[in-house]
């Protein structure tokens, strides 16, 4: 196996700049990964392909507006982009700007002082801000959209879930995005049912793997929260034979982590704190039946979970088909359901 196996070539226009509205409307390729057939539908139809019983597992995290625009204490400018809180008032960043070595200063607004106080790899730095600073991001910051979207988000609303509660992403988990409250409540009547768990997504989700053999790649960690209650309610649908759906690579990484290690007879068990889980060709999974997703990126880990959980030949040439088919790729576009 190696990482150009995971390559394709994507027309730029298949590229979704908007969002589409509804978002329910959105098309959805329906994929059954045991027969390799396929089906073409719409989002608002999944009820058609889910079953009474089902249990979606969405992630409730929420995107924080977490671009800002700050000055040096030289008087340079420079363009912060918080990744990851490490206490309140001290925060992992990615730094647009020169020369931001230790010891130096940045202001933020007009009260709020930080200072470098870590040089990490490339871009990266540890910055102590003189407050917390997670409540002021959302008055100064911007939505940190992803490099590959060119077009201004005119409601930032529309790069969160519907579902979104708890801050902490630097990007939305996409596959949710596809769902309104009108689609939930039918599906809800239908039968299905939801439960809800945590995943903080990093900017490292859109890193591409450059490593020749992917099982080399040092992948990223994610903090995530997978609650008793939602433990319950997945083992207790197992053990009744519904399925487990996955609505995100960020579920699946979720609900596998809380899936390794746990007694015979059991889905998951609670799950708090940082998952290293990396999903390639070849891994077992032991929690999720089916999954909602959108379209990823070549040589990214994300179409390698997906590959591993349909098998690489059928995602590629499931991928060319929708290609074909005029598909709208990446975060703002449509989806796969895998059964």
């Amino acid at each position: 196996m190696q990482t150009s196996d995971f390559d394709y070539h994507l027309p730029v226009e298949r590229i979704a700049q908007t969002a589409i509205e509804p978002r329910h409307a959105s098309r959805l390729l329906v994929l059954d990964h045991k027969t390799g057939t396929r089906a073409h539908s719409h989002f608002w139809d999944l009820d058609q392909f889910l079953s009474k019983g089902d249990l979606l597992i969405i992630n409730k995290t929420r995107v924080i507006p977490a671009r800002v625009h700050a000055i040096k204490s030289t008087g340079g400018k420079v363009q912060l982009l918080f990744i990851k809180k490490i206490l309140p008032s001290e925060w992992e960043v990615l730094v647009g700007g020169k020369k931001m070595i230790v010891g130096q200063h940045v202001q933020i607004g007009r009260d709020i002082d930080g200072e470098v106080i870590q040089i990490l790899d490339g871009a990266r730095r540890i910055v102590r801000f003189s407050q917390p600073i997670e409540e002021e991001l959302e008055r100064i910051g911007e939505m940190p959209l992803p490099p590959y979207i060119h077009t201004n988000l005119d409601n930032p609303e529309r790069y969160q879930t519907v579902f979104a509660k708890d801050p902490g992403s630097a990007a939305a988990p996409t596959a949710g995005l596809h769902f309104t409250p009108e689609l939930i409540e039918k599906l809800k009547l239908s039968g299905i049912d939801f439960a809800e768990l945590i995943l903080h997504v990093g900017l490292d989700t859109f890193t591409p793997v450059t490593e020749k053999d992917p099982a080399e790649h040092l992948i990223h960690t994610e903090w995530c929260d997978l609650d008793e209650k939602a433990a319950e309610k997945i083992n207790a649908t197992a053990a009744r034979g519904g399925r487990i759906i996955a609505v995100g690579t960020t579920s699946v990484r979720t609900l596998e982590s809380a899936g390794r290690n746990v007694p015979a007879g059991v889905k998951v068990l609670p799950f708090k704190g940082a998952t290293d889980l990396f999903i390639l060709p070849g891994f077992q999974f032991r929690v999720v039946d089916a999954m909602i997703t959108n379209f990823h990126l070549p040589r990214s880990s994300l179409i390698m979970l997906v590959s591993a959980f349909a098998g690489r030949e059928l995602v590629m040439e499931t991928y060319q088909e929708a290609i074909q088919l005029k598909y709208r790729f990446y975060s703002f576009g449509d989806a796969m359901l895998i059964l």
